[in-house]
């Protein structure tokens, strides 16, 4: 993808932030925001005026955008453009670490116009670690803050948002799988169960999902298996977990699906 905030605060009715932005305008090109969000907490639909790179150092940010839906570990961020909508929940126990870059203190050729996402490796990492620090002289963030922007680089990574279908017959269906994604029953068997033909429930799927039911089953089975990987469960129990025989058909499937293996969307971090 080529290239080319602030939060509003506020509480929803769990009692939580939602939004996670700086609450004082940016006086240099990045401010980074470092807070815990346990499991299931989430920051509601919301915008900054700045740019964020939504990170968690440890845990598992979901991240959804009108475009998709991103699971992201420590090893991967996604970028926000300023104004977009966006909501984030942490999958598990995660601390989030977003940089927050104010548009007018980057070039334009340092940002991306979509939700993209990008690696964090060991050296954007540590940039971003330096730059929680408040004591920085002006000169010294500033090229830590340039370093940063010209280290990101995207990887090829795809959403694994999946819509329900409106139809009561299969919606049913959708949520069953939800609950259980190694259920492999077909659709004419899934058919007997909710009153509908398979020729029916094929339509549905695709006319309300955008998405075939094969497509969507796998779609759904890589966003379960996300958070059971992120836990560093063995990949063979996470096949089993999610549906398939063996851990090759899994891998396969999830590169086929997301873009990369899972060891490398989770890969093992040296200490």
């Amino acid at each position: 993808m080529s290239r080319t905030g602030h939060g509003r605060t506020g509480h929803g009715r769990t009692g939580h932030a939602r939004t996670a932005g700086p609450s004082a305008p940016i006086t240099t090109a990045i401010f980074v925001g470092s807070f815990a969000m346990p499991r299931g907490r989430a920051f509601r639909t919301h915008t900054h005026p700045v740019h964020q790179l939504a990170w968690a150092s440890q845990g598992l940010l979901r991240v959804r955008t009108g475009q998709g839906t991103w699971m992201l570990p420590p090893s991967l961020a996604l970028w926000i453009p300023a104004g977009l909508p966006h909501a984030t929940e942490a999958e598990g126990d995660t601390v989030m670490r977003s940089p927050y870059v104010d548009p007018t203190h980057c070039p334009a050729d340092s940002v991306w116009t979509e939700p993209t996402v990008l690696a964090v490796g060991p050296l954007p990492r540590a940039l971003i670690d330096h730059l929680v620090r408040t004591d920085l002289p002006t000169d010294a963030r500033s090229r830590a803050e340039a370093v940063l922007l010209d280290v990101l680089r995207p990887v090829p990574v795809a959403t694994v948002s999946v819509s329900e279908p409106r139809d009561p017959r299969a919606l049913r269906v959708a949520r069953a799988l939800a609950d259980d994604p190694a259920d492999d029953r077909t659709l004419e068997a899934w058919g007997s169960e909710v009153g509908a033909a398979e020729r029916t429930l094929a339509r549905l799927f695709t006319a309300e999902t955008g998405l075939a039911f094969g497509q969507w089953r796998k779609r759904l089975r890589m966003r379960a298996a996300m958070p059971l990987l992120a836990e560093g469960l063995p990949v063979e129990a996470v096949a089993r977990r999610v549906g398939y025989a063996s851990a090759s058909s899994f891998v396969a499937a999830f590169h086929r699906v997301v873009g990369l293996t899972p060891r490398q969307y989770f890969p093992v971090r040296e200490e």
